[in-house]
């Protein structure tokens, strides 16, 4: 069956534990760039876009928060990614609200979970896809 490309090779993620809002972020960060993305820097106003890192190609959102994400917050990364010609990411602390992961998957968009340990974990199929073969234009 069809793999899609090479796959990459690249060193063990070495993940930073999370403590903070901050601490999450920048795991988001390392893992992104672990991946394979570049240049990324954190928003300078969050509130406004809901966008928590951009990057060469890429937008990303970490929710910190003890509920799952939400459809909406998929829906803003997801528009946040079109605007900037860019892929969008989302990473959760505490995983996905039903509708949001469905619609994540219809959006093709890369979601990941991730635990204390700061080590980020695919949730669907385009997650799997980034992690094998990295950046669209990588």
């Amino acid at each position: 069956a069809g793999g899609g490309g090479p796959v990459v090779r690249r060193p063990a993620f070495r993940p930073v534990t999370i403590r903070t809002a901050r601490d999450a972020v920048t795991a988001a960060a390392l893992y992104l760039k672990w991946l394979g993305f570049h240049s990324l820097r954190p928003s300078e106003d969050r509130a406004a876009s809901g966008v928590d890192l951009y990057g060469t190609g890429v937008v990303a959102q970490v929710d910190p928060t003890t509920r799952p994400t939400g459809l909406r917050d998929i829906e803003c990364l997801w528009l946040n990614g079109l605007q900037k010609s860019a892929m969008s990411v989302f990473f959760s602390l505490a995983g996905y609200a039903r509708e949001a992961r469905a619609r994540a998957d219809a959006l093709h968009l890369p979601l990941f979970i991730m635990d204390l340990t700061g080590t980020p974990q695919p949730v669907n199929d385009p997650a799997d896809a980034l992690i094998r073969m990295g950046p669209p234009d990588g």
